[in-house]
């Protein structure tokens, strides 16, 4: 599953974007150098019903935001992404790969 997959299946899981989540981990004082992403990880399971991998995307997200790694970008397959830049404000308002 590519990194972006991941944060679309979190918005279809919970009905919240990356950006919304970002929003909210400053509202709880996560998104300070210092926070643990076992803490993040444990927030998100406990109110949102997350397991770890898709936490772990979010923990990225919140302590690095959205570049990644061109590892994997243009790369067939399912872990493949379009952009070493993820998408965080919803899936229905991307926009369309060039």
């Amino acid at each position: 599953m590519s990194f972006q997959a991941y944060l679309d299946n979190i918005e279809l899981k919970t009905g919240l974007t990356p950006r919304q989540f970002l929003a909210l981990a400053k509202q709880h004082g996560f998104d300070q150098p210092d926070t643990k992403a076992g803490a993040i990880v444990e927030w998100l399971k406990e109110d949102y019903g997350l397991g770890r991998g898709h936490a772990m995307a979010l923990v990225h997200v919140i302590k690095n935001g959205p570049k990644i790694s061109a590892k994997h970008v243009g790369k067939a397959g399912a872990h493949g992404d379009e952009s070493d830049t993820l998408w965080l404000d919803g899936k229905d308002n991307r926009p369309a790969a060039a």
